[in-house]
């Protein structure tokens, strides 16, 4: 039985570099002469592959393709390895939104679920040299699903709950690009607004999903938290297409989800002990950051709404301070005071 990976690989390493020499193909597949030439003569004679040695370049490649069958490979197929990474990412996905994605993939899994469950002696794989069919890991049984759900755990900490016909609603609209009709809920002022939104594209941000549309009340940008839905509507008309230059510029340019346009840097100090968090974690992708010689750490941020960033420096406690700009020294000192003011006596 001619092996399958062996086929994509020998496929994948003519692709990539063009010209390919036996050694290479001996050394990268890890097979004998006698192997590698009765898997190239089944892709020659059975997949109608367009393969020739190029004497003057001393190797196979891929040459014009003859008369006869296009040449294809063996339909979808994935390896054991690929099929676990799948079901894995299937198990991250359905956690991240109970039941947001299980509806549509469900047929795929099924499949991929039998692929695992095929027994290894009849397994149409290897992984790596040495490995039996079967096996993810040499000494140890492929992980079954069951498995994977429970060694795989996601925690979804204040995350919001929201409706799944709104998400499938502002996917829809977004991917079709349609006009969305929604009744939309503001924590912020305590409002609901009939709106019309053109659909840009859905964010996931800090466990609960966001959409980035095009507001035609206010004739701007906006961000919508999906949970903050309470009806919607998909429309017939396009939706207005904003370039991702402008989208960027004006909600990835600033901190946080609330965005808008920079109106200044913030620059915090963090001390030795928050300093060996911080330092590694990406608060902006503009950031800057550098450690002072006491351990501590400088971080600076650009920032227009500062709402999450007062929030994400609080945590810190005195942990951290705000260095610039005063004003935002001022804000944060005077919430502080206040939370201060609650234990007193």
């Amino acid at each position: 039985m001619i092996d399958l990976e062996r086929i994509h690989r020998i496929n994948d390493l003519l692709r990539d570099r063009t010209v390919v020499s036996k050694a290479e193909f001996l050394r990268e597949l890890e097979v004998s002469p006698a192997t590698f030439k009765r898997a190239l003569d089944h892709m020659r004679d059975r997949l109608n592959a367009p393969i020739e040695y190029d004497r003057d370049a001393g190797g196979y490649r891929f040459g014009k393709a003859g008369p006869g069958p296009r040449y294809e490979l063996p339909g979808l197929w994935f390896n054991a390895s690929e099929v676990h990474a799948l079901l894995t990412m299937q198990h991250l996905l359905e956690n991240l939104e109970p039941g947001l994605l299980a509806p549509h993939v469900a047929p795929l899994m099924v499949r991929l679920k039998a692929i695992l469950d095929v027994p290894p002696q009849r397994q149409p794989v290897s992984v790596g040299k040495g490995k039996p069919a079967g096996r993810a890991h040499a000494g140890g049984e492929k992980p079954s699903l069951e498995e994977i759900g429970k060694r795989i755990r996601i925690m979804r900490m204040a995350a919001r709950s929201m409706k799944l016909e709104f998400f499938e609603l502002a996917a829809t609209a977004t991917l079709k690009r349609r006009r969305l009709a929604i009744t939309f809920w503001s924590r912020a002022s305590n409002e609901t607004t009939e709106r019309t939104v053109s659909p840009q594209r859905l964010v996931f941000y800090r466990g609960n999903w966001y959409l980035d549309a095009w507001c035609h009340l206010r004739d701007g940008i906006r961000s919508f938290a999906l949970d903050g839905i309470r009806a919607a509507t998909l429309e017939a008309d396009q939706a207005k297409n904003v370039p991702e230059p402008d989208l960027d510029d004006y909600l990835a340019t600033s901190y946080g989800i609330f965005a808008g346009k920079p109106r200044g840097w913030a620059k915090l100090r963090f001390n030795a002990e928050a300093a060996r968090w911080v330092a590694h974690e990406k608060w902006h992708s503009k950031q800057r950051g550098r450690f002072e010689p006491d351990g501590g750490y400088i971080l600076e941020v650009p920032f227009g709404d500062d709402r999450e960033l007062v929030m994400d420096i609080l945590k810190f406690g005195p942990e951290c301070r705000v260095v610039e700009p005063k004003e935002l020294a001022r804000k944060v000192a005077g919430l502080a005071k206040r939370t201060a003011a609650l234990y007193r006596g």
